[in-house]
């Protein structure tokens, strides 16, 4: 495919923070983004992997393989370092239904280690796949520290207690702007941007119909 001839790109996930987040990078790219809403409802993979690129690759490749799609699939979660990186792959079927009641638990754990903080990190492990085929891969990192009480109502998930030095706040007192330009999830859709426009991918110069 070429600038002149749009694609198609499936962002495999039904997160609304994640897909505004997603949407605000890739936005004014030749491609259509097209969600798993736009498809009839596809069985969920089983995520068996013990990392988050793991998990990515398995689910890049189980929605490519189920929609045709060029498919791009994410894997992100919050290591805390006093609990041996918890809740890490877990982070999104951590303790708890709600993430009040997710953060009431971290202050738990870390309370029966003695601590009541810890440094931290937010990681994002995105894969490309088209049907049986892994075409490119990254990681974004952004290194914090616990905050608590949570603050802040913007962004989602664990933004309210993941408070970033740099800014002096947390992810979730800060615009969208603001934390895509730092978030792991930014760093990775910004890199994931450039190589859709580079001369592999498959918008770049180098590109064909």
């Amino acid at each position: 495919m070429n600038v002149a001839s749009p694609g198609r790109l499936l962002v495999a996930t039904t997160n609304v923070g994640k897909l505004r987040e997603i949407r605000d990078i890739l936005g004014g790219l030749e491609l259509t983004l097209v969600t798993l809403a736009d498809h009839t409802p596809i069985a969920e993979p089983e995520e068996t992997g013990s990392t988050f690129v793991e998990n990515a690759r398995i689910k890049a490749l189980a929605y490519a393989a189920a929609t045709g799609e060029l498919t791009v699939a994410e894997d992100s979660g919050l290591e805390i370092d006093a609990l041996d990186g918890e809740p890490g792959v877990r982070s999104a079927r951590f303790n708890g239904e709600s993430y009040p009641e997710k953060f009431a638990t971290i202050r738990r754990m870390l309370a029966e280690r003695g601590v009541d903080g810890s440094t931290a990190r937010f990681v994002c492990s995105l894969v490309l796949a088209r049907g049986d085929q892994l075409i490119w891969e990254t990681r974004g990192v952004v290194e914090g520290r616990l905050a608590h009480p949570a603050r802040g109502d913007r962004g989602f998930g664990y933004d309210p207690i993941f408070y970033y030095p740099p800014y002096g706040c947390t992810l979730a007192e800060v615009d969208g702007d603001r934390k895509a330009a730092v978030s792991h999830r930014g760093a990775a859709f910004r890199a994931f941007r450039d190589y859709l426009t580079g001369p592999a991918g498959p918008l770049g110069s180098g590109a064909t119909s």
